[in-house]
């Protein structure tokens, strides 16, 4: 049994590609590009350079004397550009080819590559470069899917020395440019120069792509891919970093690790995609180069000592999308946060409105809890005063649509096959199941969203004290009593020593031994005589593995280790259950 396939339910990795080779990604802000390591952009692969959760470039080869060039070596020295190290092929009964292969790419709103040909030998060479270009216009969920379905040849025309491509038929408009050196000769996806590189020296072109998107009729929007991306996107990694806390370590091992995850924190910032301005953390590249309402906030929380602005935009851009009507396709709530946030989503049955998704039962909770940690960081006390309605529209959705059957807890159940089955951080469909292996039946309550409702109460209470609320401190710190009570009787597995990861359709307990309660330990849900049992679970062979812990255990029937969240060792999910331990 598989789930349905859905604009939101993608399950992990893109579909199998016999043909696959090593690949790169850059990345900067909502572009990215993959290639092989040689620089190539193979058709019919998951390659590509995309910008705003579209494939403008699907082919980028290139060929000399119509062979394919041969990789020696790639630097990489920072997310956003590369340097490919090729050779062409030897000429026919020669041992040795004397032409080296130089593709210095820098990805941002577009590409720039600077391709050198260099003649190392002593002797002229002529020789034939053939680029291959392609360019689909495929939106990302299609191409991750590889469900990319063939469309109109897009318009090509000349002028001025650029190669125009262009969409047919869809809207918004997209188009991709690319500069060529003079002697180029075009046709349909090819271009051809024929090149005479004297001995000991090079040719060279630096070939800029632009991209550009237009929302209807009317002139496109030219992106800034002419100007100098890679001192715009080392300008702006550069700034970020000198306004960040400086954080260092005397132990090598750890101090190494910190600037690496400065680095990649930065290499994941995102301007706000609704055009707001200040930037957000994406939830991950190359597929979730997205605004997400989870991993961002939870990035957010992780991020507070070193950068929090981070938490202030994400909480602005949040709370600027809440949800305000009933959406069934996109499953928009009143008071709902969203679940992610994309670009030009063009799906049958999803509505144009339906960039956003809100299929997430845990972002609105964390929106809370956010708010309140943030304020204690230091959030300006205006910007929290203008969230707080957000914040009790969250809570209001908690204990309505959050919780239709009135119990106290607060459940899931998908309002649209088009939606994500399972609405918890694990959101595959079958992420959920009991000790035995069956997958749990919705509508579903699981023990961390309980935790994060229980520490949005505290929140809530703490900006109440905050802003001299007496009488609504009272009313969330009883409802979180209450809650906290109420979850330590129904989830709590006496017989086992732990807490279930779940209630099903009928309120039955799903008994599987999951990473979920670590979460509970960090937001103080679980009374405290029981927290050492859990403890002692979580660092037990079956749920530590030395490089961090399982999603499952490895003695459930649905455990695999190389499944998406039955068995794998989640990073963030093992920070959280650290920070919950302490």
């Amino acid at each position: 049994m598989s789930e349905p396939r859905s604009p939101w339910t993608f399950a992990g990795t893109p579909g199998r590609d016999d043909q696959r080779q090593d690949e790169l990604t850059l990345v900067a802000g909502t572009a990215f590009c993959i290639s092989s390591v040689s620089g190539d952009i193979v058709p019919g692969a998951v390659h590509g350079l995309f910008y705003r959760d579209t494939r403008f470039l699907s082919g980028w080869r290139v060929l000399i004397d119509g062979e394919v060039t041969e990789p020696l070596s790639v630097i990489n020295e920072d997310p956003f550009s590369a340097r490919f190290i090729c050779r062409a092929p030897p000429p026919s009964g020669r041992a040795d080819s004397t032409l080296l292969i130089l593709r210095s790419r820098t990805v941002g709103e577009g590409m720039r590559e600077e391709l050198v040909i260099r003649n190392l030998g002593a002797s002229v060479v002529s020789a034939r470069l053939t680029l291959l270009v392609e360019a689909d216009f495929a939106h990302l969920f299609d191409v991750k899917d590889r469900h990319v379905a063939p469309g109109p040849a897009p318009d090509l025309t000349c002028s001025r020395s650029v190669l125009l491509l262009s969409s047919v038929g869809a809207e918004p408009q997209r188009a991709l440019s690319m500069t060529l050196p003079a002697g180029a000769v075009t046709e349909p996806g090819v271009v051809t120069i024929d090149v005479e590189i004297p001995g000991r020296s090079e040719w060279a072109h630096r070939f800029d792509f632009g991209v550009t998107m237009g929302a209807g009729p009317g002139p496109l929007r030219r992106s800034a891919a002419t100007r100098s991306l890679m001192e715009e996107a080392s300008a702006g990694l550069r700034r970020w970093k000198q306004g960040i806390t400086a954080i260092s370590a005397s132990d090598p091992a750890l101090d190494q690790a910190l600037a690496q995850g400065v680095e990649d924190i930065g290499a994941l910032r995102m301007i706000a995609p609704d055009g707001s301005g200040g930037s957000v953390v994406a939830a991950g590249a190359p597929w979730f180069m997205a605004l997400f309402g989870r991993d961002s906030l939870i990035t957010a929380w992780m991020t507070l000592p070193l950068d929090p602005t981070l938490a202030a935009n994400t909480l602005a851009i949040l709370a600027r999308h809440q949800g305000k009507t009933v959406n069934i396709q996109t499953e928009e709530e009143p008071g709902r946060i969203l679940h992610e946030m994309r670009w030009g989503l063009t799906h049958p049955g999803v509505e144009e409105t339906g960039s956003i998704y809100y299929g997430s039962v845990d972002a609105s909770p964390l929106f809370v809890m956010l708010l309140g940690e943030a304020t204690r960081w230091g959030l300006d006390p205006g910007l929290a005063v203008d969230l707080i309605p957000s914040a009790d529209r969250v809570l209001e959705w908690v204990e309505t649509r959050g919780d239709l059957d009135g119990d106290g807890f607060v459940e899931y159940h998908r309002s649209s096959d088009a939606g994500l089955a399972n609405q918890g951080w694990k959101d595959s469909w079958d992420g959920i199941n009991f000790s035995d292996g069956r997958v749990a039946e919705v509508p579903i309550a699981l023990c961390e969203v309980q935790g994060y409702v229980y520490a949005a109460y505290l929140a809530r209470a703490r900006l109440a004290r905050l802003f001299g609320e007496r009488d609504t401190v009272t009313h969330y710190e009883e409802k979180a009593r209450a809650l906290k009570a109420a979850f330590n009787r129904s989830f709590w597995l006496p017989e086992r020593g732990y807490f279930a990861v779940g209630l099903d359709c009928e309120k039955a307990p799903i008994d599987s031994l999951t990473s979920n309660l670590g979460h509970c330990l960090w937001t103080g849900i679980i009374d405290e005589e029981k927290a050492p049992a859990v403890a002692r679970w979580l660092m037990s062979p079956e749920m530590f593995s030395g490089w961090g812990l399982r999603t499952l255990s490895r003695k459930m029937g649905a455990y695999n280790p190389v499944s998406y969240h039955n068995g794998s060792v989640w990073p963030h999910d093992t920070a959280i259950c650290a920070a919950g331990l302490s």
